[in-house]
């Protein structure tokens, strides 16, 4: 290997970015920016769902032109590749049922990624009052079963910190959490601090 050269011993990949030390669409002059763009957001949504803003934003860090990105997130939302009315749904079902997310914090995960308010407000609708208390309450009782023998007080604390961390309100936290310690046979003395 001669001195000097770029790699050092390690071998190049056909299509690595060391091939091509120029960002987006200023590559040299046979390259075509939209053909690169549509390869690297496909590459990001075989890797993971994503929002289109979340797309827009990666194109936009490596410096496409505009109309580029407007024309490549057209055509794969066009072909229902792109779809963030999906992307919500999914996502709120997914971090619900596997996370136990409340539908704030739900819906604050959506805004981060780009999701319009009416998208996020729809998505989480569909999460019923019901729903929420069901997964309040699984968490409550796993929180406090993992602090038995604790005193009363540590174990409210604990349980009300997660709770909390998920986004649950406190008036349902309080609540659940007393009912879940009445039933272990535990006076919670705990009363709403929203009462």
């Amino acid at each position: 290997m001669r001195e000097g050269s770029r790699s050092q011993g390690r071998p190049q990949r056909p299509g690595s970015s060391e091939d091509d030390p120029s960002p987006g669409g200023r590559g040299s002059p046979g390259e075509d920016p939209e053909a690169k763009a549509r390869a690297l957001v496909l590459r990001m949504l075989t890797h993971s769902p994503r929002t289109r803003a979340q797309l827009e934003r990666a194109l936009h860090r490596r410096e496409f032109p505009e109309e580029v990105i407007t024309s490549v997130l057209g055509t794969f939302g066009g072909a229902g590749l792109i779809d963030d009315a999906a992307f919500a749904r999914a996502w709120v079902s997914s971090r619900h049922h596997s996370r136990r997310l409340s539908r704030r914090a739900l819906a604050q995960e959506l805004r981060t990624r780009g999701v319009e308010e009416d998208t996020v407000q729809e998505a989480v609708g569909e999460l019923s009052d019901e729903d929420e208390e069901e997964a309040a309450r699984a968490l409550a009782r796993r929180r406090l079963a993992t602090s038995r023998g604790k005193d009363r007080e540590t174990r409210i604390r604990r349980a009300l910190g997660a709770l909390a961390r998920k986004g649950y309100p406190s008036g349902l936290s309080y609540r659940l959490i007393r009912e879940e310690l009445e039933h272990e046979g535990v006076d919670a003395g705990l009363d709403d601090p929203g009462l």
